[in-house]
């Protein structure tokens, strides 16, 4: 819930983009652009259990827990006051200074992108009759189906290029969206999804970005505990009263953001949100479309 509009640039011109910068970046550094499955060599369709560090592996650096956070997956800006953490689409470049968090669709499509996955059909979910399921609130989105393992395969073979190539521009992190459509869509394999999130997790790490979780406050601590999540981004857990549920198992390391309809809809002012004992150190009420600063609409406050 409290999923907001994202960038609008095709991801078919960023992953031809992103793939040859991070196959560049990564014959330099050595890291792999390979996207490793969590499921077992002898049941890739398990569901992974503990989420070990590799041997040597890089611990990726976790956001700042005080300071200036920003959400700007509408449209990318500088602030005129420094920001220390910001989130922003995988079409935009960081902002130089900040600690930068990389928006990536994992379980959806891109509204610019329908034409692209409809030639990869089988990654899509469809429903009784055979037709493509869109998100209700979002009906120009698919949704990816990983109930398969090939069908993971094949969605981190689209995808993978994307995670890589934020690293290879300068992201520290990235946040993967829609974890929850295993529990919004009943023909998703609950399986399947915590293993594509999982194979998400390794990947970011492999190539040295730290991961958060979005979505599905229900099952924080088996994201963190078992699939090896970092942190969270929680849009409107306070409007929903789910702010608990993220720093109850992260602490501290949760971007936090609110928007005016919903607090509007649930009886509350920012000014409640801060007062929460449960919400995060970094949180921001922003406009619902999260525009660029100089846009008509642009709102920003911070607790």
């Amino acid at each position: 819930m409290g999923r907001t509009r994202r960038g609008a640039a095709t991801a078919a011109l960023v992953l031809l983009m992103a793939a040859a910068c991070a196959g560049e970046d990564a014959e330099a550094d050595g890291r792999s652009m390979s996207p490793v499955s969590r499921g077992s060599a002898d049941d890739p369709d398990a569901a992974p259990s503990d989420h070990p560090s590799s041997e040597g592996e890089h611990t990726p650096e976790l956001p700042p827990t005080s300071g200036a956070f920003d959400y700007q997956l509408g449209g990318a800006y500088t602030p005129s006051d420094p920001i220390d953490v910001v989130v922003r689409d995988a079409t935009a470049e960081p902002l130089k200074g900040a600690y930068n968090v990389c928006y990536v669709n994992g379980f959806q499509t891109q509204p610019d992108d329908a034409a692209m996955w409809e030639e990869h059909a089988d990654l899509l979910l469809h429903d009784a009759h055979g037709d493509l399921v869109t998100d209700p609130d979002w009906d120009d989105e698919y949704i990816l189906d990983p109930s398969g393992s090939t069908q993971r395969d094949d969605i981190l073979e689209v995808l993978a290029p994307v995670i890589t190539g934020c690293a290879a521009v300068g992201y520290d992190a990235v946040e993967i969206d829609n974890l929850d459509t295993f529990d919004r869509f009943d023909r998703i394999d609950e399986n399947g999804a915590m293993a594509l999130a999982s194979a998400y997790v390794d990947l970011a790490h492999e190539s040295g970005l730290a991961i958060a979780q979005k979505n599905a406050a229900e099952i924080t601590a088996t994201a963190h505990e078992e699939l090896g999540f970092d942190f969270a981004v929680a849009e409107e857990c306070g409007a929903y009263d789910e702010c608990a549920a993220y720093t109850g198992v992260y602490g501290a390391h949760v971007l936090q953001i609110e928007y005016p309809d919903s607090l509007e809809d649930a009886g509350m002012t920012f000014a409640d949100v801060c007062a929460l004992p449960d919400r995060a150190p970094l949180t921001i009420l922003r406009d619902r479309d999260l525009v660029a600063q100089d846009a008509d609409g642009y709102r920003y406050e911070s607790c």
